[in-house]
C-alpha cells in the first residue's frame, strides 16, 4: 500500500503546483506590436461636440472606438483615449467655460443588438491629454453628459443603466464637485434610465431629463418599454422633478424614448421626437415644455425612434430646426415644413448634432459612419473615409499574397483589404468592397481568392466586379430563420465544400449552384427565460415560436464529416458523420440564451473543441470559455486569469502550437500558453475594443474589432517558442527567426498622397531578430548576421551611433525607422533591412547629405534567398539561430538570374567601398602639409559631378557616384540585369583598373 499512498502523494502534488505559464512575464514579449491596417471607413458614433472658442476643434466618442479629436475641421482625426479601460463611448461633453474640460460618458448610449457597455464616467482637464476615472461604473450605458455653461464642476449625467437588465445605478446623476461624489437626483426604479439631460441655457436651474425605460431581450432583437418612460423637469438645479404629460403620448399609449431639445435664442421654444407608435411624431412646446402638441407624424423625422431621437435648434433663430434619422432634415418654419438635409438615398443613420453656436453655418454631425463637419451651412462636408473606427462582426483571410483581410462592416457594406500595400503603407488603394451585405461573414475561395462568398448569400468576382445571389432557395421561402451575422466559412479539409447556415446548416461543394440541408433545426425547442428579462417575463414568451440560429460553425481541421455547431440560444452540437445525425453535447453550465458566440475545433486531435460563450444579453458581464478534449462527453471552464468584465466573443488555437490560445473580448486580446488553465493580456498597444473575431494567418494574428476596423500581430514565432519552450527570464534569449521574405520596400513614383492622407500600417520589410535581455543585464549587445559560410554579412551593436533624421518634407513612409540595437532589459524586435552592410557614404555625396542613412536608394546589395545564421552576444554569452530569407512569392524570376543580378551589385558594391577607402587615404595625404597641393591626389580624388551624371572625368569620388547609380538600377526590381547594366559595371571595372594604376604610382609619394 505504499506506493499506492506515494503515488496519490505525488499526484496530488502536481496537482497544487500551479503551471508555469501562469508566471509569463509580458517582459518576454513586450516588443510586439499590434498594427492597424484600416479601412478608414467611420463607424457608429454617438458622442459629438464642439469648442465655440475654437472653431476649427470638435471631439468625438465612437461606439468601441474611443474619443477621436480633429483641429483642423475634420480633415484628420487623432484618438485620445487609446490608454484607457474601455472603448465604448455615448457621450462627450466639453466645458463651454473652459474647452480644456471634458467629459466623457462611457456605453454606447443607445438600445439596440450587438451593443457594447462601458465602465462609468472619465474626465479631462487637458483637452484630452490625460483622463480620470470619475465613478459610476455600473452604469453600463450613458446618454448623455451636460455640463453647466458657467460652472465646469456641475454637471448631469443620463445613466441609461444595464441594457440587458435591471440595476440600481441608472437614473439621473449630479455632481457639484466636479465628479468627486455624486448624487442621483432622478431615479424610478431599477428598470428605467435616463437617456438624455440638458440644462436651460440662460437659466441653469432648469434641468430636463427623458427617461426611458428600455430592454434588450437575450434574443436577437428582442426588446420591451417599461411603464415608466416619460420627460422631467426641474426647477431647483436637479433636487426635485416633475413629470410633463400634457399633450405628449402615455406610457399606455407606447411611449418609450423623448428626444429633445431647448433653443438657445429662446429657451421657452423646445422641439422634441417622440417614439409611442401611431401616436409618435415630432412635437414643440413653446412654454418652456409645460405642455406639448404635434407638427408632424411624418415617420421619416421621427421613426425607428428608438435608434434615432437627435433634434437640435440653431443657436441663433428658433425657427430652424434639425432632427436626425436615416436622414437629416431641417426645417425653418419652426417645424411644420421639412426638407432633406444630409443624407443618402439608402441612408446613412444619423444620430448626434451640435451646431456652433457663435457660427450656425458650422455643424458636426454623427452617423453609423462616422463624424462630419460642414462650414457653409451644409454645402459641403467633410469626409467620413478618414477615421478607422469601422464595426466588423467577423474577420477572414485568403490565400492570396499579400493576403487580403475582409468583413462585413456594420452598416456599411464589406472590406476586402491588403495587409500590405505595395507604396509603403496601405491607402484606399488597397481596399474595396465585396459584395457582401454589411453584417455577415466574408469566405474567399481557398482556391482562387478572386472568388468571395458572404452574407445571405451572394458570390463575387474580383475581377469583374459582378455579384451573384447564390442562396439557397430555402431561403426566399421562408421555411428557415437567419440573421445578419450567418455564418458562411470553407471546410479547412475540403476547399471545395463551403457551410451556411441558418437554424439548420447547409452545404455546397460547387460554389452554390445547389445546395443540401445537413442538419435538423439545431436550436432549442424549449427554453428557459433569464432571470434578467425581470418584470418583462411573460408565460407566452416559453411558448413563443423558435428564435434560436446557427451562431458559430467549427469544422474539423483533420476529419471532412466531424463539424460541430453553436448556437445563439445556447446549444452545442456535433457530428460525426458528416450531417447524417447529431449529437447534443452542450455543458450542463450553458443554459437558454448563452450565445455560443464562436468555436473552433482543434488542431491536432478530432475530440478538441473551443467554444466562446457570450452571455452579455443574459445580463451577465463574466467571461465564458469551455473547451473539451473527449469529443462533448466532458467540459471545463477555463477562465482564470480573464478579467471578471469582460465577455468573451472568440477563442482560437493557434494551427503550429497545441495548446497556444488566442481569445478575443469586449476590450482586447488575450494569449494563454497552457491550454487555457491561465489567461494573460496580449493587448500590447492596441486600444481598448470589442474584438469580436480573429483568425491565425500564418505568422500572424488577425483581428476583426466591432469599432477599430482590423489590426495584425506580426509574427508570433515568440509567442510560440515560449509556449513550447519555457524560455526563462534569467537568461538572454534569441528567438529562432520566422522565415524572413525579401520584399521590395517600394515607393510611389508617383506624387506621394499628402501626408494627411489616412493610410494603414504595412508590416515590416526585412527580417525580424527578437532577442531577450534579462532584468539584470547590463552591457554591449552585438547582432550578426553571417552567411553558411561564415562571413560577415552584417553587423550591429548597442553602441551604433544613431544616424542622421532628414528634415526635409518627404513623405513619412519613405523613412526606415531609426533602430540603434538595445541593451535594455526586456524583449526586443530588430529588424535586418536584408542588405549587406550600407556604405558609409561621404556628406558630399548628394543623397548622403539630404537622407543619410534613410536614403531610400540602396547602397549595398540585397542579401540572396537562402539560409543565414544569426548571432547574439549578450553578457558574455554567444546565442545563435539560423533564420532563411525567402524571396517575394510573386516574383518569377529564376535563382541563376538572381544570382547573376546579386553577383553585379555585389562588384559595384566592392567598387564602392575600395572608392571610398581610396578617398580617405587620398584626404589623409592631402592633409599632410608637404601633399596639400597635389594636383594629382586632388585629380585622382575628384569632385562631386552630381547624383545621375556618370561624369567624364575619372576620379574615386565619380566612380564612386557611378558605381552606387549603376547598383540602384541593378536593385530596382527583381528582375534579370540588361545588357546595358552588364555593360556598364564592366565599364566600371575597368575604370577601377585605371585609377588603382594611378594610385599606385601617387601612394608613396
Amino acid at each position: 500500500m505504499k506506493w499506492i499512498t506515494r503515488i496519490l502523494l505525488l499526484l496530488y502534488c502536481i496537482a497544487e503546483v500551479p503551471s508555469v505559464f501562469a508566471q509569463i512575464a509580458p517582459a518576454l514579449f513586450q516588443e510586439m506590436q499590434w498594427r492597424m491596417i484600416g479601412p478608414h471607413r467611420g463607424g457608429r458614433t454617438v458622442g459629438a461636440v464642439g469648442v465655440p472658442q475654437q472653431p476649427n476643434v470638435f471631439y468625438i466618442g465612437v461606439n468601441n472606438g474611443g474619443v477621436w479629436k480633429t483641429n483642423d475641421f475634420g480633415r484628420t482625426w487623432t484618438p485620445i483615449f487609446d490608454e484607457q479601460s474601455t472603448g465604448s463611448i455615448g457621450d462627450v461633453a466639453v466645458a463651454p467655460s473652459n474647452p480644456n474640460i471634458i467629459y466623457v460618458g462611457s456605453g454606447e448610449g443607445l438600445q439596440r443588438p450587438d451593443l457594447s457597455v462601458g465602465n462609468g464616467i472619465y474626465k479631462s482637464t487637458d483637452a484630452g491629454k490625460t483622463w480620470q476615472h470619475l465613478g459610476l461604473t455600473d452604469v453600463q450605458q450613458v446618454g448623455a453628459v451636460v455640463i453647466d455653461p458657467q460652472n465646469p464642476d456641475r454637471v448631469f449625467v443620463a445613466a441609461m443603466g444595464h441594457p440587458y437588465g435591471p440595476n440600481a445605478e441608472r437614473g439621473v446623476f449630479r455632481t457639484l464637485d466636479g465628479g468627486k461624489t455624486w448624487q442621483k437626483v432622478l431615479y424610478v426604479d431599477e428598470n428605467t434610465g435616463a437617456v438624455q439631460v440638458a440644462i436651460d441655457p440662460k437659466n441653469p436651474n432648469i434641468v430636463f431629463a427623458d427617461l426611458w425605460a428600455g430592454r434588450q431581450g437575450p434574443w436577437e432583437n428582442g426588446e420591451w418599454n417599461g411603464p415608466n418612460s416619460g420627460l422631467y423637469k426641474s426647477t431647483d438645479g436637479g433636487q426635485t422633478w416633475k413629470k410633463i404629460t400634457k399633450g405628449l403620448p402615455t406610457t399606455e399609449q407606447g411611449l418609450g424614448r423623448i428626444g429633445f431639445c431647448i433653443a438657445p435664442s429662446n429657451p421657452n421654444r423646445m422641439y422634441a421626437t417622440v417614439d409611442a407608435g401611431q401616436y409618435g411624431g415630432m412635437f414643440r412646446s413653446d412654454d418652456g415644455g409645460e405642455s406639448w402638441y404635434s407638427i408632424s407624424n411624418d415617420g421619416r423625422y421621427w421613426g425607428r425612434g428608438s435608434d434615432f431621437a437627435e433634434v437640435k435648434v440653431d443657436p441663433q433663430n428658433e425657427n430652424i430646426v434639425y432632427t436626425a434619422n436615416v436622414v437629416v432634415w431641417k426645417s425653418e418654419d419652426g417645424g411644420h415644413h421639412w426638407t432633406d438635409f444630409r443624407g443618402a438615398p439608402g441612408g446613412d443613420d444619423y444620430h448626434r448634432i451640435w451646431i456652433n453656436p457663435n457660427n450656425p453655418d458650422i455643424i458636426l454631425i454623427a452617423a453609423d459612419q462616422g463624424a462630419i463637419i460642414t462650414v457653409n451651412g451644409g454645402k459641403t462636408f467633410s469626409s467620413w473615409y478618414n477615421q478607422p473606427t469601422a464595426q466588423f462582426y467577423h474577420v477572414s483571410t485568403d490565400n492570396a499574397f499579400p493576403y487580403n483581410v475582409y468583413g462585413g462592416q456594420q452598416e456599411s457594406g464589406s472590406v476586402g483589404i491588403a495587409s500590405r500595400g505595395n507604396d509603403g503603407q496601405i491607402t484606399f488603394r488597397e481596399w474595396h468592397p465585396v459584395g457582401v451585405e454589411e453584417y455577415g461573414y466574408v469566405a474567399a475561395d481557398p482556391l482562387n481568392p478572386n472568388i468571395i462568398y458572404g452574407g445571405k448569400i451572394t458570390r463575387y468576382d474580383k475581377r469583374t466586379g459582378q455579384v451573384q445571389n447564390v442562396a439557397p432557395e430555402a431561403i426566399r421561402s421562408g421555411k428557415y430563420r437567419f440573421i445578419r451575422t450567418a455564418p458562411v466559412l470553407f471546410s479547412p479539409v475540403n476547399p471545395h465544400t463551403l457551410y451556411f447556415a441558418g437554424n439548420v446548416l447547409f452545404k455546397t461543394n460547387n460554389g452554390g449552384n445547389s445546395w443540401e440541408v445537413i442538419s435538423p433545426d439545431l436550436t432549442r425547442s424549449e427554453w428557459d427565460i433569464p432571470a434578467s428579462v425581470g418584470i418583462y417575463t411573460t408565460a407566452a414568451l416559453k411558448t413563443m415560436p423558435r428564435r434560436g440560429v446557427i451562431y458559430t460553425i467549427a469544422p474539423s481541421y483533420t476529419d471532412s464529416n466531424t463539424i460541430w455547431c453553436g448556437t445563439d440560444d445556447g446549444y452545442i452540437q456535433i457530428t460525426r458523420n458528416g450531417g447524417k445525425t447529431w449529437t447534443n453535447i452542450t455543458p450542463a453550465s450553458i443554459t437558454s440564451w448563452s450565445k455560443i458566440s464562436l468555436m473552433d475545433c482543434g488542431h491536432f486531435d478530432n475530440n478538441t473543441v473551443y467554444a466562446a460563450v457570450n452571455r452579455i444579453r443574459c445580463d451577465d458581464l463574466h467571461p465564458h470559455i469551455y473547451i473539451t478534449h473527449d469529443g462533448g462527453k466532458t467540459w471545463q471552464e477555463k477562465v482564470n486569469g480573464l478579467p471578471d468584465n469582460e465577455p468573451i466573443n472568440v477563442v482560437r488555437e493557434d494551427p503550429k502550437v497545441k495548446g497556444l490560445l488566442f481569445a478575443g473580448s469586449e476590450n482586447a486580446v488575450y494569449v494563454s500558453f497552457d491550454d487555457g488553465a491561465h489567461w494573460q493580456s496580449l493587448r500590447l498597444n492596441m486600444p481598448a475594443t470589442s474584438v469580436r473575431d480573429l483568425v491565425i494567418k500564418d505568422d500572424d494574428i488577425v483581428v476583426g474589432t466591432h469599432g477599430r476596423s482590423f489590426w495584425i500581430l506580426d509574427n508570433i514565432t515568440p509567442l510560440r517558442q515560449i509556449a513550447q519552450q519555457r524560455i526563462t527570464v534569467g537568461n538572454p534569449y534569441l528567438f529562432q527567426p520566422q522565415k524572413a521574405m525579401r520584399i521590395r520596400w517600394d515607393m510611389n513614383t508617383d506624387t506621394p498622397l499628402p501626408q494627411e492622407e489616412p493610410a494603414g500600417q504595412n508590416p515590416p520589410d526585412g527580417a525580424i531578430i527578437d532577442y531577450y535581455l534579462p532584468n539584470d543585464y547590463a552591457g554591449t549587445v552585438t547582432l550578426t548576421i553571417k552567411d553558411m559560410a561564415g562571413n560577415i554579412v552584417r553587423k550591429y551593436a548597442s553602441t551604433d551611433t544613431p544616424y542622421h533624421i532628414p528634415k526635409v518634407n518627404i513623405p513619412k513612409y519613405w523613412i526606415r525607422p531609426q533602430q540603434i540595437l538595445s541593451s535594455k532589459p526586456g524583449m526586443h524586435r530588430f529588424l535586418w533591412d536584408v542588405h549587406y552592410t550600407p556604405l558609409p557614404l561621404p556628406p558630399v555625396y548628394p543623397i548622403a547629405a539630404i537622407y543619410g542613412n534613410t536614403a531610400p536608394l540602396p547602397t549595398s546589395p540585397w542579401v540572396l534567398p537562402g539560409k543565414y545564421i544569426v548571432e547574439l552576444e549578450a553578457n558574455g554569452k554567444k546565442l545563435q539561430q539560423n533564420m532563411e530569407v525567402i524571396m517575394d512569392p510573386r516574383v518569377t524570376t529564376s535563382k541563376a538570374q538572381l544570382q547573376q543580378q546579386f553577383t553585379l551589385a555585389k562588384q559595384c558594391y566592392e567598387i564602392g567601398k575600395t572608392c571610398l577607402n581610396r578617398l580617405n587615404a587620398i584626404q589623409e595625404k592631402l592633409m599632410q602639409s608637404n601633399n596639400n597641393d597635389n594636383v594629382a591626389l586632388k585629380a585622382l580624388q575628384g569632385n562631386n559631378v552630381g547624383r545621375r551624371g556618370m561624369g567624364s572625368e575619372t576620379s574615386y569620388n565619380a566612380l564612386l557616384q557611378q558605381s552606387q547609380n549603376v547598383l540602384s538600377m541593378l536593385e530596382d526590381a527583381d528582375m534579370p540585369p540588361t545588357v546595358a547594366m552588364q555593360n556598364a559595371v564592366q565599364q566600371l571595372t575597368r575604370q577601377l583598373q585605371q585609377l588603382e594604376q594611378k594610385w599606385q604610382s601617387l601612394a608613396n609619394l
